[in-house]
Order: C-alpha cells, then sequence, then structure tokens
C-alpha cells in the first residue's frame, strides 16, 4: 500500500502542506538571494562609480574634499538612464583634452569593479 493510507494520521491535506511548506521555504530563499544579489550588485556598481570619480579627479587636479565631491557627482550620474552609458558620458566630458579615451575610461571602469567587488566582500 502507498500514499497516505500506508501511514496512519497523514492525509492528502497534510502531505500537500508539507510540499507546499518546503516549495515556499525554497521559494523564499530563491527570493531573499535574488535581492541579496542585487543589493550587492547596486552596491558595487556605486562603489565602483565612486572610485571612477576619485580616478578621473585625480586626472583634472582635483584633491581632498574636491575630489570627493566630484566623485559623488561620478556616482549620482548613474541614476540618469539604465546601464552605464551616463557615467561614461559624464567622466568622458569632464575629462575631454586630458588625453583620454573613451577606451581607457571602458578599461578603467572594469578594472574597478573587480575592486568594488572586492572591498564589499571584505565589508569595506
Amino acid at each position: 500500500m502507498q500514499g497516505p493510507a500506508a501511514h496512519p494520521g497523514i492525509t492528502k491535506f497534510s502531505l500537500r502542506n508539507r510540499y507546499m511548506s518546503s516549495f515556499d521555504k525554497r521559494q523564499e530563499g530563491f527570493e531573499k538571494k535574488f535581492a541579496l544579489d542585487e543589493e550587492q550588485k547596486f552596491k558595487a556598481e556605486a562603489r565602483r562609480n565612486k572610485l571612477l570619480g576619485l580616478w578621473a579627479a585625480e586626472k583634472l587636479g582635483k584633491t581632498g574634499d574636491d575630489a570627493a565631491a566630484y566623485a559623488k557627482e561620478v556616482v549620482a550620474a548613474d541614476f540618469e538612464e539604465a546601464g552605464d552609458a551616463d557615467v561614461l558620458r559624464k567622466v568622458l566630458t569632464d575629462l575631454a583634452g586630458k588625453g583620454v579615451s573613451e577606451a581607457d575610461v571602458r578599461k578603467k571602469m572594469d578594472e574597478l569593479v573587480a575592486v568594488a567587488v572586492t572591498q564589499i566582500k571584505a565589508g569595506q
């Protein structure tokens, strides 16, 4: 004999609840992981943009509070549109005439995302 009848006291309803509970917990776990991953991605991109802003500020001859303020402008530029185009455009425009190409900025963005991820994972 198989199914609930083989196990006294277990009904189809209790088995269904047990499986649904397990499914719901798994789904909740996936949702939490997705939310955490998205949060980590957001933090890493913001950190990368800040680091890019500090790099560009140095190229512009900015130091101290001026460099920090410029880095905040670069971070804020990322909220203009989806993707990296807004950040790239801002930095390229600001660095015009400084001998920095689009390829240079893109390469620096790629380098800095790895640094940002490492820093976020290290809790910095």
